[in-house]
């Protein structure tokens, strides 16, 4: 795709561009943790997005998707987003880098990728990316953090997306064989070292998204606010529930209502797990660190309520099948992909028995991904 990328620039545009590069993610565990300042486990994929792109000495920026063989154009110094086009993200990068103070100039680009499935943070690549590109191109000397921060923003205001930090962060960040210990609350990371030996990470795509997902993200979030809030009495210093320490559970479930605390307890749990989780890895534990994704899985089906019948199929299918130490669904829910740790001998077993039993149940094709840890954004040579 970098050589395709390039070519497609040359072609078009007549000039040797700069080549940038942003990966997507996958999220070892952690789920709805973000938005209570809690710990997430992310790391960042070989899979990602390419930008090529170079000065062009006008107003005007002249954009190509590879992807969707479209051309986009709009003028460097009057713009705003377009519903639902790809160019938004683009656009949202130079906004927010103008509204920070820098100086931009029209310029011409490209993009492609091959981030094969949703729920692996194909936008916060292209946002990053982007964002990598036009600091080199125009010699800002922009932090990584700051470009994190960016595309975030960029992604709320022009793609009207309230996405977390998380991704963007684990795009910009990424560090090859080594997954991100990332503190929501004060955005710092930790690298751990994620050496899987015989075993190698595979999600399952199960090629569903239920239009639940929205309003339920909604509504959880609600609860979780609600229960800090019903909490903060008895535990004063609680700002989030990212503050409640797991043994004082039983304490927790007293003081809150009954359809509160479920939500409660997944949150303050999985922040838990992912503690464990990172020391597990360190310690080589992975046996340890595979029952960590089935208790995570567990708790997002069963208390927080955001898988669904053919993630939770998926899953518990899994875990009968030889070679398999952990499974769990990976993102927001109602939908998406699995993680897997599986032994490489038992990789081939695996996908036949997972996708025969999955066409049988639900007549869908399960869709199996690779995924190895790698690093993060970065200007090609």
């Amino acid at each position: 795709m970098k050589n395709k990328v390039a070519s497609t620039f040359e072609r078009i545009f007549e000039s040797k561009p700069i080549l940038a590069f942003a990966p997507g993610r996958i999220n070892l565990i952690g789920e709805h943790t973000d938005y209570q300042e809690g710990l997430v486990f992310p790391a960042a994929i070989e899979q990602g997005i390419w930008v090529a792109i170079q000065k062009n000495n006008s107003i005007s920026c002249q954009l190509f998707s590879e992807d969707y063989q479209q051309e986009f154009v709009f003028d460097i110094n009057s713009f705003s987003p377009k519903k639902g086009h790809w160019a938004n993200y683009i656009m949202g990068v130079a906004s927010q880098f103008q509204q920070a103070g820098y100086v931009l100039t029209g310029f011409d680009l490209v993009i492609g990728g091959n981030i094969p499935a949703s729920g692996l943070s194909s936008s916060a690549a292209l946002s990053v990316a982007v964002g990598t590109a036009l600091s080199e191109l125009f010699n800002l000397k922009i932090p990584k953090k700051s470009i994190v921060l960016y595309a975030q923003k960029a992604e709320h205001l022009f793609a009207g997306v309230k996405c977390g930090i998380m991704d963007p962060y684990a795009s910009a960040f990424g560090v090859k064989d080594r997954a991100l210990l990332l503190d929501c609350r004060s955005t710092t990371h930790v690298d751990v070292k994620a050496d899987f030996g015989d075993y190698s990470l595979l999600l399952v795509n199960s090629k569903v998204k239920h239009s639940l997902a929205d309003s339920a993200y909604n509504k959880r979030r609600e609860a979780c606010e609600e229960s800090v809030r019903i909490l903060q009495p008895t535990f004063q210093k609680a700002t989030t529930l990212r503050d409640i320490p797991s043994n004082d559970l039983a304490q927790v479930q007293h003081i809150l209502p009954s359809p509160l605390f479920p939500k409660a307890k997944h949150v303050i749990t999985e922040i838990e797990r992912v503690r464990l989780a990172s020391k597990a890895l360190e310690a080589n534990d992975l046996n340890h660190f595979g029952e960590l994704l089935k208790a995570s899985h567990k708790s997002l089906s069963d208390d927080f309520e955001v898988s669904c019948a053919e993630l939770d199929f998926l899953a518990n299918e899994s875990w009968k099948l030889p070679g398999v130490l952990g499974s769990r669904m990976m993102g927001g829910g109602f939908g998406g992909c699995t993680i897997n740790l599986i032994s490489r001998s038992s990789m081939e077993q695996f996908q036949s028995e997972i996708y025969s039993k999955y066409k049988s149940q639900f007549d869908i094709e399960a869709e199996f991904i690779p995924v190895n840890i790698s690093e993060g954004a970065r200007i090609l040579e």
